[in-house]
């Protein structure tokens, strides 16, 4: 098996170069940004490997190629109108294209269609020969029709392509997303199957970078003996004789090695009313529905027709993330899936998938929470199964007083649990900067402690499951803001010295200015200059008011 990131470069090497002209023309790679990207393969994060292997295909790629990078779902949550032009396209763009990717921290939606529709109009499709190279690990979030867009831009443009590289997406989610290359004379390429999407790259390269040649004067047509030698059939359960004319099944198809194992790869269909011809030898055919998949030998003889059953032992299961009883799930949650046979895949929100028959293991967190389960799925049944997080939701602020609030960016908002170790030290939960924060934490005893400043204060509290908690910390703190000039460093120490004569520290600055927010009390401001004695100035804060003062 080849490495993910030389497979990934193989996948951006083919849309970069499957089209000859394209150095004459303009191209925009599309990044997938959406919060999946930090689902992890072999232990590395998708988003991380995929900044890699751009900087590692980019760095082959021509002065002359004008190329653009766009990115979704970067920079917010839930907003579908989160696309950027992060690098319009241009020529020896390579290094701010590896630049701009590796800012990218996914966190949002994927808005596929609207991003593909922007990236079209942002390299004049209508008037001139365009590229798109879309790299996504998710389908569709955003309410749109991508194989209605993809025809759209095709019938309207002048030369338009998409080529799309499905990161990491299983065959069925693969499905759904390759009509935007099909639907516009482009490639489809999954990096699922490493071995056989090898054959099939090394093979495509080779069709589309060749030189055209005269098409070969017609041979003498022969009577067809069958109009197809290749009739499988495949059922969910033994013992059933039909499947459902929509079921999503996929075939792929192998010549078979000497010893009977995979050999060359041949050709993938789907439907589970799949007919077709193969030339007589014999071959090795998997037929998969989502997660359940069974591979066969299948022998091809002239003029006989090959009739071989498929029995997927598959069902289809349903998950429902709640972050308690009675909740509406979470698109938020992640549901990391464990199937029968080893195989595994991360999601978000309300997950539907087909799964080989027998015990499926499900763990889905949400916040700070976590659950686990086990599902037992039978061939051919619907499973529906709620994972309850068993969550609530702890929304803090932090006031100088009763109604001011503290809206300082260097606020640090930290959730401890209430219960101290045999040290004294409290467990940290989670954490975060700024006003407004809230956490998704399992029912308990907390702390929060809050600090901005030379202000801290610990708020103890508790969270119910399914329950909203508003946890206020009234600070009792002003603000302070100093001015000493001509001094190298200023800090300011409570006024009471201890038994040892020292006094505490609360905060410290460089330069001859510093603002800060301390508790309300006597302080003194020590002002220390680059050459001579510090200089001393007492101050007394008021809660909830500001305090200017000037060290001469």
């Amino acid at each position: 098996m080849l490495p993910i990131r030389s497979l990934l470069a193989g996948l951006f090497a083919l849309a970069l170069y499957a089209t000859p002209a394209l150095a004459a023309e303009r191209a925009i790679i599309i990044l997938d940004g959406s919060g999946s990207m930090w689902a992890q393969i072999d232990g590395e994060a998708r988003i991380s490997i995929a900044r890699k292997t751009l900087d590692k295909v980019l760095a082959g790629v021509p002065d002359d190629l004008e190329l653009g990078l766009m990115v979704y779902g970067h920079r917010e949550k839930g907003d579908c109108n989160d696309i950027e032009l992060l690098v319009p396209p241009a020529a020896d763009s390579a290094e701010a294209i590896g630049k701009a990717a590796a800012g990218v921290s996914p966190k949002g939606k994927t808005p596929i269609s609207e991003a593909v529709k922007l990236a079209a109009e942002g390299l004049n499709y209508t008037e001139d020969k365009a590229t798109v190279i879309l790299i996504t690990d998710g389908l569709e979030t955003c309410e749109a029709d991508p194989c209605a867009l993809a025809s759209s831009l095709e019938g309207q443009g002048i030369d338009f392509t998409t080529h799309v590289v499905g990161f990491g997406l299983t065959d069925e989610e693969g499905r759904q997303v390759a009509c935007l290359a099909e639907n516009t004379g482009g490639k489809y390429i999954a990096a699922g199957d490493e071995d056989a999407l090898t054959d099939a790259l090394t093979s495509t390269v080779a069709e589309v970078t060749a030189p055209a040649e005269p098409e070969p004067a017609p041979a003498p047509a022969e009577p067809a003996a069958v109009e197809f030698n290749f009739v499988p059939e495949v059922v969910l359960a033994e013992g059933e004789t039909s499947i459902d004319d929509d079921a999503e099944i996929v075939w792929e198809i192998y010549k078979a090695n000497a010893d009977g194992s995979e050999g060359e790869y041949v050709l993938t269909d789907y439907g589970p009313r799949y007919k077709g011809n193969l030339e007589p030898g014999n071959y090795v055919v998997r037929s998969s529905i989502g997660y359940a998949r069974i591979a066969m030998p299948v022998s091809i003889e002239a003029g006989a027709v090959a009739t071989p059953f498929f029995v997927l032992n598959a069902g289809k299961l349903v998950i429902r993330p709640l972050p308690s009883e009675g909740a509406e799930p979470s698109d938020a949650a992640a549901v990391f899936t464990e199937f029968p046979g080893g195989d595994s895949t991360t999601s978000y929100g309300v997950t539907t998938l087909w799964v080989p028959a027998g015990e499926t293991s499900i763990t889905v967190t949400l916040g700070s929470g976590t659950a686990s389960d086990a599902v037992a799925v039978k061939a051919s049944e619907t499973v529906s199964r709620d994972i309850v997080v068993g969550v609530g939701l702890a929304a803090v602020n932090a006031y100088y007083i009763e109604g001011m609030k503290v809206e300082d960016s260097n606020l640090f908002m930290e959730v401890l649990a209430a219960k101290k170790d045999i040290q004294g030290n409290r467990e940290r939960i989670t954490y975060a900067y700024g006003a407004d924060a809230s956490f998704e934490l399992p029912p308990g005893d907390y702390v929060l402690a809050s600090t901005v400043g030379g202000a801290a204060l610990e708020t103890p509290f508790t969270v119910m499951s399914g329950e909203r908690t508003d946890v206020t910390a009234v600070l009792g703190a002003g603000v302070v803001a100093i001015a000493a000039p001509g001094a190298e460093k200023l800090e300011v120490f409570g006024a009471t010295k201890d038994i040892q004569g020292n006094r505490k520290s609360f905060t410290y600055g460089y330069g001859g200015e510093l603002q800060t927010t301390l508790a309300a009390g006597d302080y003194v401001i020590v002002a220390t200059p680059a050459e001579g004695e510090a200089k001393e100035l007492p101050i007394t804060v008021t809660a909830g008011e500001r305090l200017e003062v000037t060290v001469e």
